[in-house]
């Protein structure tokens, strides 16, 4: 049987019952676009679907674990040139629909379903974890970072209230979530592990093999019990609102959107961008 070929991802199995999924644009840094977004969901069916899987590494290839969504573009390829799930409508759409419907399939919506995922996942996390890298990190089950690991929601300087997927204050607690986007300050992977939004905290040259032996020592529990430990585990949280207020938010998100655009003309507030990428935005006036 031929094995799926992805572009931005590597699939390897370094233990019988575990995937090992590992973005690979290390010179973006591993931003997420559109190739990368369908690369991760088709490597998570894959492992979801294969029955000798029971547990699931989300890694980076160095030096970052994700520097977030990639403002650069797509590479002229369109929504059109993936396997889109979502039924919102195309991201071409006129208005600010178009623009909901990217987030909604993107970011909101992929990140929710690798987050229920029913088998256990582990994001390994090295260097820097920016905004929609956040996203990739937190729709895992657990958090094996480094201690050079660095996480940051810049997000709030470029006029908008924090990535899509909006789990901070379920990740951190509500006043420190305040502070974080308040500030746009790093957490350092020691913070973050105080706060109980990562579980544990390595040396940089371990960090594989501690990701490996917390899967290896996951991979011996009962399938079933795991599977349904982590719907019970998941259901609690959402019982509890997460769900409704990620909404919510995701509503005051493209909210945010709608205001820039009348305001500056594209989606974000450029005087939070990189120069670089604003000279892009300011071009497109609104591009994706």
């Amino acid at each position: 049987m031929t094995e799926p070929a992805y572009e931005t991802v590597t699939y390897d199995m370094p233990l019988p019952a575990v995937a090992r999924i590992t973005m690979n644009r290390p010179k973006e840094r591993n931003a997420q676009n559109l190739q990368l977004t369908y690369d991760l969901n088709a490597a998570f069916d894959r492992a979801a679907q294969d029955d000798q899987v029971k547990v699931i590494i989300l890694a980076g290839s160095d030096p970052h674990f994700s520097a977030g969504h990639d403002l650069t573009g797509d590479g002229g390829k369109t929504w059109e040139d993936y396997p889109v799930v979502g039924t919102w409508c195309g991201f071409d759409c006129e208005g600010a629909e178009g623009r909901m419907a990217r987030e909604q399939e993107i970011y909101i919506g992929m990140t929710e379903r690798w987050r229920n995922i029913p088998k256990p996942t582990i994001a390994q996390v090295q260097g820097k974890c920016i905004a929609g890298g956040l996203m990739l990190a937190w729709a895992c089950d657990l958090i094996v970072a480094s201690d050079d690991a660095e996480f940051r929601d810049p997000v709030l300087e470029m006029g908008v209230c924090g990535v899509e997927f909006f789990n901070h204050p379920w990740e951190i607690g509500v006043r420190k979530a305040k502070e974080w986007l308040f500030t746009s300050d790093w957490l350092t992977a020691s913070e973050a592990k105080a706060l109980g939004m990562v579980n544990q905290v390595v040396p940089r040259a371990e960090l594989a093999a501690a990701v490996l032996a917390m899967a290896e020592k996951v991979s011996r529990k009962p399938s079933f019990a795991l599977k349904v430990t982590k719907e019970a585990v998941n259901q609690c949280q959402d019982h509890m609102g997460r769900r409704l207020g990620m909404l919510q938010a995701f509503s005051l998100h493209q909210l945010c959107h709608s205001h820039n655009m009348q305001k500056f003309g594209i989606p974000v507030d450029p005087g939070g961008l990189p120069a670089v990428v604003r000279e892009r935005f300011m071009a497109t006036r609104g591009g994706s």
